[in-house]
């Protein structure tokens, strides 16, 4: 699990390319038990940037983006300058007490440990403060997807959202959950960096990613998708949310 978790360096330009965006209304929903102002959020395991992006077009908030790959918070400072970046992890920030509104963590907290996470996020932040958690995860009840997964092999953030076994501790309050269903237009290429980017073939050996490669072929194949075309692939996303208490 520790090398899956810490492997997406290596993939940047693929996790870039093939990971969706999140919906605004997802991210503002994370935020909103927050007053409104000023805010200072904290992005954990932040990757490549797209939740930091997300939470900076709501406007009235700074970021402060924590990887524990450096690779990934390069590519970040490429994509979003200016922004904080620190390396840490959900269990160890290198951040002062009490000195954030919120925290979010998108495709991420399937990799932590829950009780030592929720107990150093309720470290950095106030009293009040909102922990956030978020996922994109393709829509299993389309049957072609169904079969993408069967080929990809499923990843812990499905398995823990199927089995709704989503969860944080102490010092925070219980979960609320809300979900978005919504499509994203995707060409061959896109899909296949897309599979690219999730650590179970990131790594695999090399005849395991050739596998993989030639199922999708063949799967988009029979679906008529051509180079150059596109199709309508179904993301539902996830959303939960805790506030810290006093």
């Amino acid at each position: 699990m520790v090398e899956r978790a810490t492997s997406f360096g290596s993939e940047t330009g693929s996790y870039e390319k093939g990971r969706p965006e999140y919906p605004a209304e997802a991210v503002q929903w994370l935020l909103e038990p927050l007053p409104t102002g000023d805010r200072a959020v904290v992005d954990i395991g932040a990757g490549t940037g797209k939740l930091t992006r997300a939470v900076l077009a709501l406007g009235s908030a700074t970021v402060t983006a924590v990887d524990p790959d450096p690779q990934m918070l390069d590519a970040l400072r490429g994509k979003t300058p200016g922004v904080e970046t620190v390396t840490g992890t959900a269990e160890a920030l290198p951040l002062d007490d009490a000195s954030a509104d919120a925290a979010v963590l998108g495709q991420a907290w399937h990799w932590v440990e829950p009780v030592a996470a929720s107990a150093e996020i309720g470290r950095v932040l106030r009293p009040g403060g909102v922990l956030g958690l978020i996922w994109n995860v393709r829509d299993d009840r389309t049957e072609w997807v169904r079969r993408l997964t069967a080929i990809m092999h499923g990843s812990p953030a499905e398995e823990m959202i199927a089995s709704n076994a989503v969860r944080v501790a102490s010092p925070f309050g219980p979960l609320e959950e809300k979900r978005w269903e919504w499509t994203r237009t995707m060409t061959r290429a896109e899909l296949h960096a897309m599979a690219r980017s999730r650590s179970y073939l990131i790594t695999a050996p090399e005849e395991e990613k050739d596998r993989v490669a030639r199922g999708m072929d063949a799967l988009f194949d029979e679906l008529g998708l051509a180079e150059g075309g596109t199709l309508e692939m179904p993301y539902v996303t996830a959303a939960y949310r805790a506030v810290r208490g006093s």
